[in-house]
């Protein structure tokens, strides 16, 4: 009963919280239609037909008139139907990956749980003719072409972003592209699937030694045991978007553009950039093999200069 009060008070603020924000965009940001969300997102260099994985910041997009559904409305529009989309929807009730895997008696269930990662995730699985991967932690859903040939069997990959995982048949989609809307180089999973697929020879040890077992349900209902191994939480102190590591987003910025990898531009009221993910890919296995990571010291940094080829 108690823990039914907090959750219903829980509830009860966020919706709150949620409706001032709104308040605030409304008086105080530009007004953004979904039709110049998708002129912005075409100046951006997303066409129809695109694979795009999404990253995004709603609030940075400025008062979008019709919310989080009208820019996945504008998202869907720039691809047209041939096109796909795919949004993280990872659900992390311990709020790190190693917290969850140390929670008693999880489970993750698809069917009644949302996700952590915002407003604009959680209108996209609301939306309609979505397909989401079961995974306990890293759950990613997609809308579109290769909308099931992304997501299903993740909880049968040996990782959460190794062969078998979204990430990996997202790199092999023609004309898939990363997407970064209003957010800095910081906050992007796909740096991850390098990491998985290198294993031992990627040049820092980012994972604990051992992989926990979760239990997650899939959409029939069938439980299915997990793989998942922790991030090296020291190590994550030094990542690419922890708030200390200004110095590595901002490195990371200029050398995809002095790469002439990243479009850049405005979407509604946010800076904007999009990376075709094949190249994004290959110049983070190039720069892996330099000793630069998302997880690299002042030092590395300044011991290989932006742009070398």
């Amino acid at each position: 009963m108690l823990e039914k009060t907090k959750s219903a008070i829980h509830a009860a603020l966020e919706a709150w919280r949620r409706a001032a924000s709104v308040r605030h965009l409304r008086q105080s940001r530009p007004h953004v239609t979904r039709a110049t969300l998708a002129s912005g997102l075409a100046r951006l260099g997303v066409a129809p037909g695109d694979t795009l994985f999404v990253h995004s910041s709603l609030k940075s997009l400025g008062y979008v008139e019709g919310g989080a559904l009208a820019v996945i409305s504008a998202l869907q529009d720039a691809v047209g139907p041939q096109g796909t989309l795919l949004l993280p929807t990872y659900y992390l009730p311990g709020g790190t990956v190693r917290a969850t895997c140390e929670m008693k008696d999880y489970v993750f269930d698809p069917r009644r749980h949302g996700t952590h990662m915002g407003r604009l995730p959680e209108a996209f699985l609301a939306s309609g003719n979505i397909h989401r991967s079961i995974h306990p932690t890293h759950s990613v859903s997609a809308w579109g072409r290769h909308a099931v040939a992304l997501t299903e069997a993740h909880h049968r990959a040996p990782s959460i972003f190794g062969m078998g995982s979204p990430w990996q048949r997202f790199i092999g989609c023609e004309h898939a592209k990363v997407l970064g809307l209003g957010i800095s180089m910081g906050p992007v999973t796909f740096y991850h699937a390098l990491e998985d697929a290198m294993g031992d020879a990627f040049p820092v040890p980012v994972w604990e030694a051992d992989a926990k077992l979760l239990a997650c349900l899939d959409h029939a209902g069938r439980r299915w045991e997990v793989p998942v191994r922790p991030f090296d939480q020291a190590v994550a102190q030094r990542r690419i978007d922890h708030a200390s590591r200004d110095d590595l987003r901002d490195y990371f910025a200029r050398e995809f553009d002095a790469a002439g990898l990243r479009v850049n531009g405005q979407v509604g009221d946010a800076a904007s950039w999009c990376i075709p993910a094949q190249a994004f890919y290959a110049h983070l296995h190039q720069l892996a093999s330099e000793h630069v990571t998302i997880y690299a010291s002042a030092a590395q940094l300044a011991a290989r200069p932006i742009g070398r080829a």
